[in-house]
């Protein structure tokens, strides 16, 4: 008798060879049951294709500032085009483009306003700026097999993550890091709205946050919890800029801000919960080792740690693990993306006790894995 996935198997190769068969497509597409199936599986194999188009058109809006235009209200083309620099023609072209996209919609009058993701888009501060920093990206994908078999290796993600492929990134100068912290400050904002929504904070003493960089995602603490009290920790050209952000938000008082590598430093003491927020996936398993046992070290026992970053596996946005994040830490030089089990057991391997997931309100974005620290 046939194991079930042996079974398996063969089906898989029945449908792969019906899918792959020029008399099955046209018989689902002419077919009305199959019809949509048909269609939808067309639409999704064309849109893989031509996503890349499709990322340049919000590029060129972005750059253009578009929808900062369509802020107050819809505009005429030729309005736009004047105000933009391009042609009417030109101008059209890329309006049709975006509405199709639902960046823009078609108004009366030959004129467009904004459609429901570019008014959306204007509502994530830090969105326009990784959008442009995405040319980056695309320009290390343009060879993918060069990427993946290593012959690709001076990336333009790796020179702009100054500490991604530095044997002494707490050496790095102010110049050095200023490119990359002001990136990551930019998307923090709504970031820190979904890790504070999600964080058990609640009775909490002192929060360090480790890899903290200007001290975005802290100020946003310190604006919603102010009775607790606020560490950073970050490497030394990192942290002056995170001091000089936390002071002109009020908090330094309220805020001790350390400088440091954390894969030969210690953590400072006097923290009862650690936060790693978009910091492990950076790195190898080797290294988020060494910084969950650091982190366990400064905890007293019961001590909490919270781990929030995009994670692979996340159900109805696989993609955004394996495709997007994998690919993206590829041409940044080092990390990979990982499920909640494998931070389990890296967890426990550092010495943290009943890891958990917390549910956030938008997985897609991140989610939020919590552990205690164990009696060492």
């Amino acid at each position: 008798m046939q194991s079930s996935s042996a079974w398996r198997e063969r089906w898989f190769a029945l449908r792969n060879r019906l899918l792959a068969s020029p008399r099955f497509q046209r018989l689902a597409a002419a077919f009305p049951l199959t019809r949509p199936i048909a269609r939808h599986h067309t639409r999704t194999l064309f849109d893989l294709c031509a996503g890349f188009v499709y990322s340049q058109v919000l590029l060129a809006c972005v750059r253009l500032k578009v929808f900062d235009l369509l802020a107050d209200g819809p505009q005429a083309v030729a309005a736009l085009a004047g105000r933009t620099g391009l042609s009417d023609d030109a101008m059209r072209r890329l309006l049709g483009a975006a509405a199709t996209l639902r960046l823009v919609e078609a108004r009366p009058g030959d004129r467009f306003g904004l459609g429901m993701l570019g008014a959306a888009l204007r509502g994530n501060g830090g969105l326009p700026d990784m959008i442009e920093h995405h040319a980056l990206l695309y320009a290390d994908l343009a060879d993918p097999v060069a990427l993946l078999t290593g012959q690709h290796r001076d990336t333009a993600l790796a020179r702009f993550w100054a500490y991604a492929g530095n044997p002494q990134p707490g050496a790095l100068a102010a110049d050095q890091v200023a490119s990359y912290s002001r990136l990551m400050a930019a998307t923090q904002a709504f970031i820190a709205d979904e890790v504070l929504a999600a964080a058990p904070l609640s009775g909490r003493r002192c929060l360090l946050d480790v890899g903290g960089g200007e001290g975005a995602f802290l100020a946003a603490v310190g604006a919603r919890h102010r009775r607790l009290n606020l560490m950073l920790f970050d490497l030394p050209a990192v942290a002056a800029r995170a001091r000089a952000r936390l002071a002109d938000a009020g908090l330094a008082d309220r805020a001790a801000v350390h400088g440091g590598d954390f894969r030969t430093d210690a953590l400072p003491p006097g923290a009862d919960t650690v936060s790693l927020v978009r910091v492990l996936h950076d790195h190898d398993d080797a290294t988020v080792l060494t910084i969950l046992r650091a982190a366990r070290r400064a905890l007293p026992p019961g001590g909490l740690v919270m781990v929030a970053e995009p994670m692979s596996g996340t159900p109805g946005a696989e993609p955004a693990g394996e495709a997007y994040f994998g690919f993206y830490l590829l041409a940044m030089g080092r990390g990979r993306p990982r499920t909640p089990g494998a931070l389990y057991t890296l967890l426990e391997a550092a010495g943290f006790a009943r890891p958990r997931l917390v549910r956030t309100r938008n997985p897609l974005l991140l989610q939020m894995v919590i552990a205690n620290a164990q009696d060492p």
